[in-house]
């Protein structure tokens, strides 16, 4: 077998691996970059939470559409995921608890409830097909709906960037200049949603915070510049999805998950080899003698 058959012919000869690996692409250039603004505001099982949150919507619209339709599923998500962002957020302003803990409670009733919706009406196919996704069954309409997300969320962040970063490290003086903190994360939110929205459609919703989280890890681990670890989150989230789709194809596995392993496995490197790795610990640098 040539590097040929091993590395592009899966590509070249079937239109559904192109479509997976574009939507992967895409899922990579938006949820890169927001998973590492998670990441620095230390909301990464926020994310997660959320991801399970957009559930009982999904299946709402899976119940009006009458199949996996992943346009209504996806805008079922979107209310869903808003929806408990904002009743978290009401809860933890208006009564003693944190909003990690008003989050929780949230997404496990909407787990819950999203699993109990599916099962109603559905066959445990349909119920892991929502649960752990279909990347090889992303069709044009899914995929221009994944691009659209991905191109508002890039345009998003370069118009809120400077105040989101300022929110991230100095939130105090945002509120000193006037800055709108609440509007920021709010809008913060919502590019959250859309992109565990677009997750969900190719990884489920328990896998799709993977290509958010786990590629903003690895660039935590390997750089300290913002800029360069948006570069090395989007990277990594686009390697992981190439490479595996690469080994579902020739191993027979499941895509979403094979996916998520991969980039599992290049967090384990990165947390072996990077600059702020156990290697490093163990063998550090010497120090410059005057």
């Amino acid at each position: 077998m040539t590097a040929y058959d091993i590395f592009l012919a899966p590509f070249a000869d079937y239109g559904f691996m192109r479509r997976a690996l574009i939507a992967c692409l895409c899922l990579g250039l938006g949820s890169g970059p927001i998973g590492v603004f998670l990441m620095l505001r230390r909301m990464s099982l926020m994310g997660d939470a959320m991801s399970h949150a957009v559930l009982p919507g999904a299946a709402i619209g899976y119940l009006i559409a009458g199949s996996l339709s992943l346009t209504a599923m996806g805008l079922g998500g979107l209310v869903a995921g808003l929806s408990v962002a904002l009743l978290s957020g009401l809860v933890s302003r208006m009564t003693v608890l944190q909003e990690d803990a008003s989050f929780a409670s949230f997404y496990l009733t909407s787990l819950a409830l999203g699993v109990l919706i599916v099962s109603l009406r559905g066959s445990n196919i349909d119920l892991l097909h929502v649960l752990f996704g279909t990347i090889l069954a992303i069709d044009a309409p899914a995929l221009y709906q994944i691009g659209a997300i991905t191109t508002v969320t890039l345009l998003a962040l370069a118009v809120i960037y400077r105040p989101l970063v300022m929110e991230c490290f100095d939130p105090g003086f945002l509120r000193a200049v006037g800055g709108r903190g609440p509007v920021y994360h709010f809008l913060f939110l919502l590019l959250v949603v859309l992109n565990l929205v677009a997750s969900f459609q190719a990884l489920g919703t328990l896998m799709a915070v993977g290509l958010m989280m786990l590629p903003a890890a690895v660039a935590q681990l390997w750089s300290r510049s913002l800029p360069a670890m948006m570069a090395i989150a989007t990277g990594t989230a686009a390697v992981s999805g190439y490479v595996g789709l690469i080994a579902s194809y020739h191993l027979e596995f499941a895509s979403g998950p094979t996916i998520i392993i991969t980039a599992s496995l290049i967090y384990g490197f990165s947390i072996l080899f990077a600059p702020s790795g156990v290697a490093r610990r163990f063998f550090p640098r010497p120090h410059l003698r005057g």
